[in-house]
Formats: C-alpha cells, structure tokens, sequence
C-alpha cells in the first residue's frame, strides 16, 4: 500500500533516460540516478523540489485511496480507461517558464489532451479520499481563481479540468534574475526530444512510496481493450 497514487505521462526510451538524470530520480525504476555533468547550473539544488516525483507529466493529481477502494480495483479501472482512449499525438515540446519554475510544454493542438486528462480525473474519482477540511482550508489560501476553488472541492486539485495544463517539471523555483540562462541550458539538453511528435501512447499509475518518491506501479496502453 502507498501513502498516494497518481496518473502520470511517462516517457519512454531515451527521453525517458534523459529526464531520469535531470531530476536525479527514475521513476520507471524506482531509484535514484547520477545527474549529468553541467558546469552552467546547480541541479542538484535546481531540481530537488520535483526529484521525488519523477520525469512526468501529471494526469491524475495524487491523491489518497478511498476508504473500501483497493489498488487492485484501481489498476482495473485505469486499464479500462485507457482502453477505450485512443492515444494522442503531440506536435512537439518546448522548454517554457512557468511562472518561476521551467517545464516542457505541448505545442500546438492540446484539445485531444485535455479531454483525455478531464476524463481520467473524472472517471477515477471515486477512488480518491475525501481531502480534510484542514487541508482544504490551507490549499485554497493561495491566489486560486473561482474555477480553481471549485475544482479544489470538486475534483481535489485546482488545475484540473478547463485549468489543465499538461507538463513536465523540471525544476523548482528560479530567482528571476536566473531564469533566462537556466532556461537556455535546460532547452539545449532537452533540444533532440523538442520540437519532435510525442506520441502519448499509455499512462502510467504511479505510487508514492514512505520516503516520499514516486514508482511506477503498471503502465497502462492506449487504445487497448481489456480482455
């Protein structure tokens, strides 16, 4: 049993590789990796905010199981989903800041991506615990927009639904002074995965484990339909 589960996009092949040793955490293997040797930034420092969570883009915000609900049922439910969703295909990514941190972000066309990521919350829901009022209280204190409030009592996460927006965290927060020539190096090391089709072909159920970092438990194709 983990502490919370997740729906994630995880990469695949190289890329997936390539932003292991970014973040220093594999979360296809479950373990830590050595960053690349890069004299221009402190990765180590720049990264150890997203570290646990691993190279990913979040689909299903973590949340913890409902009581009654199993992680048996949950994979079942999941298979299900990503059965009938037809994969989808990404123009390309970019390296972008979002707000103060840097993410890849989709180009193009993301209709077809967020109408997947909006199902996905929405047909697992049942299986995420109720949030304390506590939490709830603290989580809505920040600069949350009216749909924003109401997706944090709805759906337990703010950006979800119309406030959705696929991503793959790189860093943590960067002083504004920094974020220019940060930027410039993280996009050169991500340069032979942007620009390029993604191809979202599965989505992945993660766990997060006592220390705090998040597994792979099952990945999950699309458009496959369970027998």
């Amino acid at each position: 049993m983990f502490q919370r589960y997740a729906v994630y996009f995880t990469a695949s092949g190289e890329f997936a590789q390539r932003g292991a040793a970014w973040l220093g955490w594999d979360v296809g293997g479950g373990c830590p990796v050595p960053h690349p040797h890069l004299t221009e930034i402190d990765l180590t420092n720049l990264t150890k905010k997203p570290r646990k969570y691993g190279f990913h883009a979040t689909i299903k915000p973590p949340f913890v199981l409902n009581e009654g609900r199993t992680e048996s049922a949950l994979k079942s439910a999941i298979k299900d989903i990503c059965g009938s969703s037809k994969p989808v295909t990404v123009q390309g990514l970019e390296v972008a800041a979002l707000g103060r941190f840097l993410a890849l972000i989709p180009q193009g066309d993301v209709s077809a991506l967020n109408t997947l990521a909006a199902s996905v919350v929405r047909s697992l829901d049942a299986f995420r615990a109720p949030m304390p009022e506590e939490e709830m209280t603290r989580r809505g204190q920040g600069n949350l927009s009216s749909a924003q409030q109401e997706n944090l009592r709805n759906w337990g996460y703010p950006h979800v639904m119309e406030n959705f927006k696929f991503h793959m965290t790189l860093t943590g927060r960067i002083p504004k002074s920094e974020i220019e020539a940060t930027q410039r190096v993280t996009a050169a090391y991500f340069a032979a995965h942007a620009n390029v089709p993604l191809d979202v072909i599965s989505l992945t159920l993660v766990g997060q484990g006592d220390d705090g970092c998040f597994v792979e438990i099952e990945r999950f194709p699309l458009g496959v339909v369970s027998q």
